[in-house]
């Protein structure tokens, strides 16, 4: 008899959504007058973004980190368009998501800063109102994936148990943490393995 899920938890990046980075860096060096080269290194290179996913600055402090870098002002405004013209939701597991959304929770737990968390329904509004109120950025918990408190604080907060939740992340690292916060974890790497995966859920 297969195990009664309560809960999806799904990542966002690579799993609900095709994540462009180059798309991000040049739309946002364009937007602040700055170079792609310097953006890539600011965002991904410095440090800060790190920084912000683990909860260590908040949205404030993230944009003047990054501007302070840069030597440019990075706005709410830029970075979310950004962002937003660099994310892609799959139609086939946004559409896979809704139909579980009807007889269990489904959630997200991404490992980004609170600003995403914070913009999210305008980066990815697709998304809403199916995970209003259920979309997690790691900052929220002051740690990344894949450290198993995160899991188990984000299922602190849904009130959901552990051993009745199936994570769902493109990131081998990221499975394991799940499953040794005590979660059952999908390797994501195509569609079709995800519906298998939770077939034997007797889902959806």
């Amino acid at each position: 008899m297969s195990t009664a899920l309560r809960c999806v938890l799904f990542d966002l990046d690579e799993v609900l959504a095709d994540y462009d980075r180059a798309v991000r860096v040049s739309r946002l060096a364009l937007a602040i007058g700055s170079t792609p080269a310097a953006v890539r290194e600011a965002i991904y290179e410095s440090g800060i973004e790190d920084a912000a996913d683990s909860g260590a600055l908040d949205a404030v402090a993230y944009l003047d980190a990054l501007s302070a870098h840069l030597g440019r002002t990075v706005s709410v405004a830029a970075w979310t368009t950004a962002r937003r013209e660099a994310t892609r939701i799959r139609p086939d597991v946004l559409a896979l998501a809704q139909a579980l959304g009807t007889r269990l929770t489904v959630a997200l737990l991404t490992n980004n800063g609170v600003l995403l968390a914070q913009q999210l329904p305008r980066i990815a509004p697709a998304l809403f109102p199916l995970f209003e109120g259920r979309a997690f950025a790691s900052a929220q918990f002051g740690g990344r994936k894949p450290e198993p408190r995160v899991y188990r604080d984000c299922l602190d907060r849904l009130s959901m148990p552990a051993s009745s939740t199936l994570f769902v992340d493109d990131n081998a690292a990221n499975v394991v943490g799940a499953r040794q916060a005590g979660l059952h974890a999908h390797h994501y790497s195509n569609f079709d393995g995800l519906r298998s995966a939770l077939a034997g859920f007797g889902l959806p």
